[in-house]
């Protein structure tokens, strides 16, 4: 899993809009970064792999219509503006059974967050998790243990038994609190594994559990102010191994929801999956409960009071869709055939194939008209990227299917994206397409790719050597503080220019030449020929001069070619080839 330094960003709690933005953002994160993985626990209800994407996607419309509400530092936006778009989406997005169950814990975290308002101390988390635990468990029909139910449940008890232990609201008081809330969903986690039997004889843990841990992991990292890092552990969980927090955390942590000795399998699921949400009251909702309890199984509806989403599992989706337009106006209504899926995916697959045209397609996001221009140039189908917000999984898929090529080649560009490319390469690789994702971070990487892009040569050839190409272009950049932070570079100040290699924040200074330059020093110490400067639009031109009078003292065999790229928030993004 990937790791960066963590970072002291304030006192705990979350209070406005900004910081359910940012709790979501680390969530999505989190949960793209280990999608693949989540995705192979799952065994349970039924194995049909797609647990991880399930919650990216719900948690994902969550975090895009966050985005809407005041994203400029200016327009902070209210709290429970951000929250209502929050619960919305939540409903209108959830996929999945696992989908469902975490939309109904975000709307209750959500509902304290207003009602406090925000989270700041263990009692106001304690209630937001004891509000996710029982939405969440009132949406299954029938509960079952040792799943993403449980995890909610050891969480809530836990801040629960803190609360009443009184411990202290100091700022670390409230971390070790925090860290011990965290360790008891871990230990719930763990305990999955001999909880269900199929999880037992499989030897995972439950892969929508897993994915809770990891979205309330996201929430405690946010209140505490210190990010935290990822690690595997045994049993093909992941660890959120603490950084920066006080040594000194009791070790008698709340223990989980005990396993029950003799695991069963208590679920057995029809070999449809219908979803649908629609608009009723609650009377309704309930006669429809019933009407589906009896007919399926893996029966989850999460909602209220009259927006509400309908997962479940049946043997007769015809006779189901009946009874179900008997009572309310089903909207977006998929079905699914779950033993057959595989199968079902060869037979779509084939039908879009015969509808693709031959040849290559490439994807690359850029940041800046610039860029775009020599992007576009290189044939690529470009996806704009806008500042503090990557793009959406349906905007690259998008991109992916906008041509009609059978192979494309995806170039996300910076980190972040590259989980949400690998969730759209998914979807597209079941219409048909061949897709590769190579993983670059920054735009030098990609015009790097781009370069030794031919169109001639066999698909997995070129994908080795836009691979190869964009591995062998080290990159760095400056930019500007807009926060007061803990960085590995040492303590920053608003105004500040900090300079970064690989990601990491590497030198932090007033001058941006001088940042810029150390910047290039550190890339350059193992070598280099070319070195290219993507110059954002509002960058001193100064900058760019001292960059070139030090290459020319310094380095004077080095090839140096500038581009105005424009974009934003970046006024210097360098590559050394």
């Amino acid at each position: 899993m990937g790791e960066h330094v963590a970072a002291e960003t304030g006192a705990p709690g979350i209070v406005d809009a900004p910081g359910v933005r940012s709790w979501l953002s680390a969530a999505l994160g989190a949960l793209g970064t280990a999608r693949s993985a989540i995705d192979s626990l799952n065994v349970f209800p039924i194995a049909d792999g797609d647990t991880g994407t399930n919650m990216f996607l719900t948690l994902e419309s969550c975090w895009e219509v966050a985005q809407q509400v005041g994203p400029e530092p200016d327009r902070a936006g209210d709290l429970s503006q951000i929250t209502e778009a929050v619960r919305t989406a939540a409903i209108m997005g959830a996929r999945g059974n696992s989908g469902i169950i975490t939309a109904e814990a975000l709307r209750g975290i959500c509902d304290v967050l207003v009602e406090s308002p925000g989270i700041t101390t263990i009692a106001d988390l304690a209630r937001a998790l004891r509000a996710a635990s029982d939405r969440a468990r009132s949406a299954v029909a029938h509960p079952v243990e040792g799943t993403i139910l449980t995890v909610a449940t050891a969480a809530a008890q836990a801040a629960e038994g803190l609360r009443d232990e009184q411990t202290g609201d100091d700022p670390v008081s409230v971390r070790r609190q925090l860290l011990r809330v965290s360790e008891a969903m871990h230990q719930a986690l763990a305990a999955t594994t001999e909880q269900l039997a199929v999880l037992a004889r499989a030897g995972v843990v439950d892969a929508g559990a897993q994915g809770l841990v990891l979205i309330y992991d996201a929430l405690l990292d946010e209140m505490s102010g210190v990010r935290r890092r990822f690690a595997p552990v045994e049993g093909r969980s992941f660890h959120r191994v603490p950084a920066d927090v006080p040594a000194d955390v009791p070790a008698d942590f709340p223990a989980g929801v005990p396993a029950d000795p003799s695991p069963t399998d208590s679920a057995k699921t029809g070999d449809f999956e219908v979803m649908f949400w629609c608009e009723a009251q609650q009377s309704t909702i309930d006669r429809l409960r019933l009407a589906l309890d009896a007919r399926g199984d893996s029966l989850v509806v999460s909602g209220g009071p009259e927006l509400w989403s309908v997962h479940v599992h049946v043997d007769d989706p015809g006779e189901t869709i009946e009874a179900v337009h008997d009572l309310v106006r089903a909207r977006t209504l998929r079905v699914t055939y779950l033993p057959g899926q595989a199968r079902a995916r060869d037979d779509q697959r084939s039908v879009d194939v015969a509808q693709r045209r031959p040849g290559r397609g490439v994807v690359a996001q850029v940041h800046g008209p610039g860029v775009r221009s020599i992007v576009e140039e290189f044939a690529a189908t470009v996806v704009a990227g806008r500042p503090d917000r990557r793009p959406s999984t349906a905007e690259i898929l998008a991109a992916i299917t906008a041509d009609g090529h059978e192979e494309v080649v995806v170039l996300p560009s910076d980190a972040d994206t590259i989980p949400v490319a690998e969730v759209a390469a998914d979807q597209a690789r079941e219409r048909g397409i061949r897709v590769t994702v190579i993983p670059t971070r920054s735009i030098v990487q990609t015009l790097a790719a781009l370069a030794v892009h031919d169109p001639q040569v066999r698909f997995d050839e070129t994908v080795v050597m836009m691979a190869d190409a964009a591995r062998a272009t080290r990159y760095g950049a400056i930019t500007i503080a807009t926060k007061e932070a803990l960085t590995s570079a040492g303590r920053c100040q608003v105004g500040d220019v900090l300079g970064l290699v690989e990601g990491d924040i590497v030198e932090i200074g007033t001058d941006p030449g001088d940042v810029a330059v150390e910047v290039l020093n550190r890339l350059l110490s193992s070598g280099g020929e070319l070195v290219t400067a993507v110059v954002g639009f509002d960058a001193d031109p100064a900058v760019v001069d001292h960059v070139r009078g030090f290459l020319a003292r310094e380095h004077p065999a080095v090839d140096v070619e500038v581009i105005e790229g424009e974009q934003p928030l970046w006024p210097l993004i360098v590559g050394v080839e």
